[in-house]
């Protein structure tokens, strides 16, 4: 589904400064996701895994170490989302904190502005509910 690879020597990853900067754009993200009633409830109580696994993930994704699949193999991001209760409501919430995250960070815009696109398309596509008709 999410097939990227950045091959060239002038990776995202590597713009950015590398592991440091999706570490820090997770943690900034994941100061949102604790205090948020609507998407917190999808996570474990103990946030350092999913914190750990999400930066690997974003460094792979954008050009850095396959650490992230070496320890827990492909991404299959629908699959392994898909347990959890995914509406409108929750991808505007999860893609708001990201959005701050992002915006918080010291990416040059079309760095900033490649992750946003990404993270729109990714949080989209995490959407396992209906619409509701209410």
């Amino acid at each position: 589904m999410f097939v990227h690879l950045e091959t060239h020597g002038d990776t995202l990853y590597a713009r950015v400064g590398g592991e440091p900067f999706f570490t820090s754009l997770v943690e900034r993200f994941y100061t949102g996701v604790e205090g948020d009633p609507a998407v917190r409830p999808l996570y474990p109580e103990d946030l350092g895994p999913p914190k750990r696994h999400l930066a690997l993930f974003l460094a792979q994704y954008w050009g850095g170490p396959r650490t992230y699949s070496d320890e827990r193999g492909h991404p299959r991001l629908r699959m392994r989302h898909f347990p959890f209760r995914i509406g409108q409501t929750e991808r505007n919430a999860w893609l708001r904190h990201m959005r701050a995250a992002v915006e918080a960070s010291d990416a040059s815009r079309a760095d900033a502005d490649a992750l946003l696109a990404y993270f729109e398309t990714a949080a989209t596509s995490l959407i396992n509910q209906p619409l509701s008709s209410a």
